[in-house]
């Protein structure tokens, strides 16, 4: 999984990598897509590029597909896809479908700066 991580600004990941990255890293920044999405296919680019971008480089960018992943699946359910979600330190701050890249970025630069609690 590591070597997945050094290979790719953006993680394709499961219900379970989920549960795993938001509780091994920080801060992170899930995007829940379907495949019958125009517009999760419109935000893609712009999410590998601020992946890319070393701004934000404390923050670990992944991507679930609801249809093959039964959490993102219930989520996506209650919600229209593209959806972000933003995660600190195991704690979901902000959740919301977003449908431009201003959008994305706005929900990404409030998570770069959100402060961690202490431990």
């Amino acid at each position: 999984m590591l070597e997945k991580l050094l290979n790719s600004a953006v993680v394709d990941t499961d219900d379970q990598g989920l549960r795993q990255f938001i509780y091994e890293h920080p801060k992170v920044l899930a995007q829940f897509t379907a495949d019958n999405c125009p517009i999760c296919a419109l935000v893609a680019p712009g999410f590998q590029r601020l992946a890319g971008d070393k701004a934000y480089d404390g923050i670990l960018f992944i991507r679930l597909d609801s249809d093959e992943n039964p959490v993102a699946k219930h989520l996506m359910a209650q919600r229209a896809a593209p959806f972000f979600v933003s995660y600190c330190q195991g704690r979901m701050l902000e959740c919301d479908t977003q449908v431009t890249d201003a959008a994305v970025l706005a929900q990404l630069d409030r998570l770069r700066a959100h402060q961690p609690q202490p431990a």
